[in-house]
């Protein structure tokens, strides 16, 4: 087991500091460890994981999941599997479907990990529309390999691009590339000519920020639905904390993580990363790399002095847009929800309420939906380890508009939305009320309390527009790992290729620093670094 506890004694010296040990930051700290560096992981708060955790909130004997819940990046990212972290405890288990969108007049639209079901399903909205799925999905399981790569790999996607396109051959590719462009609203009518299909594509899109009319949601919604006929939404057995057990178990003893350790200063001298001043005043130094999985404003607004960093960079990072606001609540129940249509009842996720397009007209508008759009998830269904035989573990999110001023949570407008969430339960699970036998609501305000990385109640690390994607994520230019400091490296959401839980942040992060320190090419590397910032700031 790795040595945890808080920061004692004198200054010490490792060959990398990992500032977070949220799942970034631990991947990030395994690939150093494999390369046989020294590595320290230090984390402010005195839990490990970030938002993947897990926790009895409700009742004794009810376990929840704090933040992320089912995974089905996890299931496909190639940063992960190469971690086998099945080899060091962690086990995944499915609800029997996968998702379910209920309608409120209680048809339902499901998605199964058996593709017969799945058709089955949505040839009842629309004749055809069970071929198209399979077509669809075809396509999805010729490219998929390649594709994933692609997504979660450094950008540009080199190697695995040059195979995507190979495979792909031109008209596929410029296909594919237009799919990741459209919004979901317009995807959908272009896949499928019946509301099952498209509502379960504008849901599965709307587990990003996304409106259903925003550019790129229609490449999200398809990219989840795909992975969700393929791999399902896994969950840990015994919960989300199980994925941070399993990573700091196979860190070991390569590795150093230490709770109660919060980062206040990353120290730069001659424009490079020397290490870290952390907030009781002791210093770790760094002799090859400090890697961040902290949000990009906070790294750069907080954690570094503002003399060294570039003035344009500063400015770009005005315009960085958080995703939004988030409402979770969690619920122990006595027994499984009455929803509305029975074949919902299997479905790990749900997705249920609200008119999408109106729902995000309201966020855009920074408004509290009238009638919000709900993610909810039955813990117990997909994991019999979540609570006692007979009752569900089951959770429901929704967003929120943004505060207008950072930190500045509308209680009120919290309360209210409590008030509605539990109304659309009612309405599509009526009896639900009669089964709660406790509940726990997380605001933006116990969110960020929980992991200061959830600022202000955003999960993704910042917004999965299409402007903040890529080459400009999270400004323009800082499309890699790499920082406009030397040997200082961002592991987190903020980073290419954004939120969700892959690794991919971390992993590049790891690969840019070992580049970094590769002998004979380390320097041309840096140097090649330095002279692309230097274009761009």
């Amino acid at each position: 087991m790795s040595r945890q506890g808080k920061l004692r004694g004198m200054t010490e010296t490792v060959d990398a500091v990992v500032i977070g040990a949220g799942h970034n930051g631990l991947v990030a700290a395994n690939l150093l460890a494999d390369a046989g560096w020294d590595v320290a992981v230090l984390e402010g708060t005195e839990h490990l994981g970030g938002a993947v955790r897990s926790a009895e909130i409700t009742a004794p004997g009810f376990l929840s999941d704090l933040c992320s819940a089912f995974y089905p990046l996890s299931a496909g990212s190639p940063p992960l599997l190469a971690l086998d972290l099945e080899a060091h405890g962690l086990r995944w288990t499915h609800a029997p479907e996968v998702v379910a969108h209920l309608f409120p007049d209680g048809r339902s639209a499901v998605l199964s990990r058996e593709l017969d079901l799945t058709a089955e399903s949505l040839e009842r909205f629309a004749p055809g529309d069970g071929q198209r799925w399979r077509e669809v999905y075809a396509q999805w399981r010729r490219l998929e390999p390649d594709l994933l790569g692609s997504l979660l790999t450094p950008f540009p996607p080199i190697r695995a691009g040059v195979r995507l396109a190979a495979t792909a051959g031109l008209g596929d590719m410029l296909r594919l590339a237009r799919r990741f462009l459209v919004p979901a609203g317009v995807l959908g009518e272009e896949l499928f000519q019946g509301d099952g299909a498209r509502l379960l594509l504008t849901g599965l899109a709307l587990h990003t920020d996304l409106a259903p009319d925003d550019a790129a949601s229609g490449g999200f919604g398809w990219l989840l639905a795909m992975l969700g006929q393929q791999h399902g939404f896994p969950v840990p057995v015994g919960g989300a904390q199980q994925i941070t057990d399993a990573l700091v178990r196979r860190l070991g003893s390569r590795g150093t993580v230490r709770t109660g350790a919060m980062v206040d200063r990353v120290i730069v001298a001659g424009g490079r990363a020397l290490g870290v001043r952390c907030a009781d005043g002791r210093f770790v130094r760094a002799r090859r790399a400090v890697l961040a999985d902290v949000p990009a404003p906070t790294l750069y607004q907080t954690l570094i002095l503002k003399d060294h960093l570039p003035a344009r960079l500063l400015r770009d990072l005005e315009g960085f847009r958080w995703d939004n606001a988030t409402l979770k609540i969690d619920w122990a129940l006595s027994g499984p929800a009455p929803w509305l249509s029975p074949d919902v009842a299997g479905a790990g996720t749900i997705h249920l309420g609200a008119d999408p397009q109106r729902y995000a007209a309201d966020l855009a508008a920074g408004r509290a939906p009238e009638d919000p759009f709900l993610l909810v998830g039955q813990m117990t269904t997909a994991d019999p380890t979540r609570s006692p035989a007979g009752t569900e573990t089951l959770w429901a999110y929704t967003h929120l508009p943004r505060p207008a001023k950072p930190g500045e949570v509308d209680a009120e407008m919290v309360r209210t939305q409590v008030e509605r969430v539990e109304d659309a339960m009612r309405r599509h699970a009526p009896g639900f009320a009669d089964l709660v036998l406790a509940r726990h609501v997380s605001g933006p305000a116990e969110l960020v309390a929980k992991n200061p990385s959830l600022v202000d109640g955003a999960i993704n690390g910042g917004t999965a527009a299409a402007h903040q994607q890529l080459l400009w994520r999270p400004v323009t230019g800082l499309g890699r790992a790499d920082t406009p400091v030397d040997r200082l490296f961002l592991a987190s959401s903020s980073a290419h290729p954004g939120g969700g839980v892959h690794g991919a942040a971390g992993a590049n992060a790891a690969r840019a620093a070992l580049a970094r320190h590769r002998p004979l090419l380390g320097d041309v590397y840096a140097a090649g670094v330095r002279k692309a910032m230097k274009a761009i700031y």
